[in-house]
């Protein structure tokens, strides 16, 4: 059964692996994002729709 030989499989995970960590997520994190959050105050009760039906 050659899926239950790690042999392979196991040194292109690694290197997978360290490729995402040591290269590209460094790269993603240095990037500041645009819109920044704003703690905004929002009614604590909607007002209700109005149904022009009834």
């Amino acid at each position: 059964m050659p899926q239950l030989n790690p042999n392979p499989w196991f040194h292109i995970m690694l290197l997978t692996w360290f490729t995402f960590s040591f290269l590209i997520q460094p790269k993603l994190l240095s990037f500041t994002p645009t819109n920044t959050p704003l703690n905004k105050n929002t009614p604590t009760k909607p007002t209700p729709w109005t149904w022009p039906w009834t």
